[in-house]
């Protein structure tokens, strides 16, 4: 008998684990995702070091503080639970937007729907709604979809203008980033910067 309840003890642990994380990659992240969006992945560390050095180049107090955001190093998702209200900005870099470039402050939430965090931009004209996948223990993938307030969210793997593929590494205790290679729009990475 204690076996079996060590054993149900063990399962609601692990499931209540579960709730307050990413969505596991057991492969289903590999089957979601699109072959485009593959390809930005294998990438992405070349995507990531071409738009950081064309960054370089823009407004010296922008490089400053872009490069303050890249400077915190990643720490694990396990102990952290990202759910509730959160304060976001994007910062485009490289690409035919210009070198750098870092928005306001706007609205951003995580909410946990029992299979994991899903993310929503909720202020500002363009916004993003989609679901974090374990990656490693300091990364998780991000599979959303792109869309402009007013305009309805089109599913992931709705085609290259509204699907989004990144990186999510936690920085802090109240701070974490999401960066997206090669968007279809403007830049040739997005970091969207999450703090409380």
């Amino acid at each position: 008998m204690k076996p079996r309840i060590a054993v149900l003890a063990a399962l609601v642990g692990s499931l209540a684990v579960s709730l307050a994380a990413p969505a596991l990659a057991d492969g289903v992240v590999q089957k979601l995702m699109t072959p485009s969006d593959k390809a930005k992945l294998e990438k992405y560390g070349e995507t990531r070091k071409a738009a950081i050095a064309a960054a370089q180049k823009g407004e010296p107090a922008e490089v400053k503080e872009f490069n303050a955001v890249l400077a915190r190093p990643p720490v694990a998702f396990s102990d952290k639970d990202l759910t509730g209200n959160w304060k976001c900005r994007t910062i485009k870099a490289g690409g035919d937007f210009g070198v750098l470039v870092i928005y306001g402050w706007f609205k951003c939430k995580v909410s946990d729907d029992g299979s994991g965090w899903v993310l929503e931009k909720l202020t500002g004209s363009q916004r993003t709604k989609g679901r974090f996948y374990d990656d490693n223990a300091k990364r998780a993938i991000y599979l959303g979809s792109f869309f402009v307030e007013g305009d309805p969210v089109l599913p992931y793997g709705s085609g290259p203008k509204s699907d989004q593929v990144g990186y999510a590494f936690r920085t802090g205790p109240n701070t974490w980033r999401l960066e997206l290679p090669a968007p279809y729009y403007e830049s040739n990475l997005d970091i969207l910067e999450f703090k409380r």
